[in-house]
């Protein structure tokens, strides 16, 4: 089945773009559901933005819930923690945790402190370890051949590029917020009445793991504050 589906989408890639480029948010959600049924999820990292998405997905009243992942590094802010438990609360809704088969703990025995180091291969072992590899566990585990997540075009240089449907590690990745601004974002969670992540009040616009953000300083603002300034992406969202 999954090999027919990806035969499929490499013909069709192009012609989904078409698609998409004239869908609302979420509509592209609804697409994404329907397209896929079961093989469709979302993530998470319930950050600044992720309450968008998530009261999108549960505004669609599905009769089957799409599967949620929320990959969680054990290196959050406690903030993070208490937002994630907050939404979900709200929004009531059914997340799945994916984590390292590593704890934090045993990583830091075997590697050290991977993020501290000021080297760019050493942050690309930790967010593989952290980051990708439970995420792929994940997908893998429940076949997802298409996942969806809150990235959009203005946040990274890599992002600038990307369509609404791309290839992702020989699995599709939909992108229902690209094209959406700051004040998009704003608007939308002013008109839901939807919480904002505690961090925001702090001068985060940005919110990874609690070594690697930083509040917005001068000269620096969203995903440049995080890593040390080292790089813009964890890898989720890119082939390399």
């Amino acid at each position: 089945m999954i090999e027919k589906i990806q035969k499929d989408i490499q013909t069709n890639l192009r012609k989904y773009n078409q698609e998409l480029i004239d869908m609302k948010a979420q509509e592209i959600l609804a697409w994404g559901y329907e397209k896929f049924d079961n093989q469709f999820a979302i993530t998470t990292s319930f950050g600044i933005q992720s309450s968008v998405l998530l009261d999108m997905v549960n505004k669609l009243h599905l009769q089957k819930k799409i599967k949620i992942f929320w990959i969680d590094t054990g290196y959050l802010p406690r903030e993070t923690y208490h937002y994630a438990e907050k939404l979900i609360d709200n929004l009531s809704l059914e997340v799945e945790v994916l984590q390292s088969e590593l704890s934090p703990a045993r990583m830091e025995a075997k590697y050290g402190k991977l993020w501290s180091t000021n080297k760019e291969s050493d942050l690309d072992k930790y967010h593989e370890l952290r980051k990708i590899k439970p995420l792929e566990n994940g997908l893998e585990k429940y076949d997802i051949f298409c996942w969806a997540s809150g990235v959009r075009s203005s946040q990274t240089d890599n992002r600038s590029k990307m369509k609404f449907l791309d290839v992702i590690r020989q699995r599709l990745s939909l992108r229902p917020l690209l094209n959406w601004s700051n004040k998009d974002i704003f608007y939308y969670m002013e008109e839901n009445n939807l919480p904002a992540h505690p961090l925001f009040f702090k001068g985060y616009s940005s919110v990874g793991d609690w070594h690697s953000s930083s509040p917005d300083g001068i000269g620096t603002k969203g995903r440049d504050t995080r890593f040390g300034g080292i790089k813009q992406e964890c890898g989720i969202h890119t082939n390399n």
